[in-house]
């Protein structure tokens, strides 16, 4: 992996964003489930760019490195290490990546980990994003679960996706991160997104969510769906079984579905 260049432009890359607490890792599991179950989708890598590493546990996988830690074997390479080890480090760039990827036989799956020297790395944060997005040419969907911020994702990952998710709550907070989120994007130009989308996520039964959707259309950002309040999800968390088994007929379940077949229908 030397160059960075340009993928496939049929491909589609989708980043789940929000405040935190309102269970985008949640919601990236029921996702995957989703993508998995779509033709549609085709070959499908799952990344999980939140520092925190929460999703395998959800999706039931286990990952045993991450690229934060070959970001940290690069960094201390250059501090410390000769010239012969540089060259060797440099030839084995391409299996570091690889070997942070866990392969089932309907997903891979990649986790950036949190990297622990601080300080600027451009030129090491460049190189692996170059790596990152060499390797999903290989894929159809690229699913990512960020943190609240998008500067990791586009600093660390790509600097571009097609279907920028923000998830919220019912809450004002939540709405307020939609408008800086918004912000972001629009005007900061943080990242590059094709589409800018909005989820309502744990609406509880009986909530009239119309000024909540009204609120959030004024941003002038469209409203994707709404996922009902699901306790199968909280179950599920406190024993640590993995979401991707949660029932077919849940409501959050089937929310997600309707929410993954409207993105891969869209033109």
């Amino acid at each position: 992996m030397k160059n960075c260049e340009n993928g496939n432009q049929t491909k589609r890359v989708i980043a789940v964003c929000g405040k935190g607490g309102v269970g985008k890792t949640a919601f990236t599991a029921m996702m995957t489930q989703a993508l998995m179950t779509n033709e549609k989708a085709g070959k499908l890598i799952v990344i999980d760019a939140d520092p925190a590493i929460g999703l395998p546990n959800t999706l039931g996988i286990k990952a045993e490195r991450t690229m934060g830690q070959v970001r940290e074997t690069i960094i201390d390479t250059a501090k410390h290490g000769d010239a012969d080890d540089k060259t060797k480090l440099a030839n084995l760039l391409d299996y570091l990546v690889l070997d942070t990827l866990v392969e089932t036989d309907q997903l891979a799956f990649l986790a950036m980990g949190r990297s622990e020297t601080q300080g600027c790395y451009c030129s090491v944060n460049t190189l692996l994003r170059c790596s990152i997005e060499l390797l999903m040419q290989t894929f159809d969907t690229i699913l990512i679960d960020g943190e609240a911020g998008l500067e990791q994702i586009n600093r660390q990952v790509v600097s571009e996706v097609d279907d920028l998710i923000i998830l919220t709550d019912t809450s004002s907070r939540g709405r307020e991160t939609v408008a800086h989120i918004r912000k972001m994007v629009t005007e900061d130009g943080v990242i590059n997104c094709r589409k800018l989308w909005v989820v309502i996520n744990r609406v509880p039964d009986g909530f009239d969510e119309t000024v909540l959707i009204q609120s959030i259309q004024e941003m002038n950002v469209p409203v994707l769906g709404i996922i009902s309040l699901d306790e199968n999800i909280v179950s599920y968390d406190a024993v640590g079984k993995p979401l991707t088994e949660l029932p077919s007929d849940s409501q959050a379940v089937l929310g997600v579905k309707a929410i993954s077949e409207k993105l891969l229908n869209q033109d």
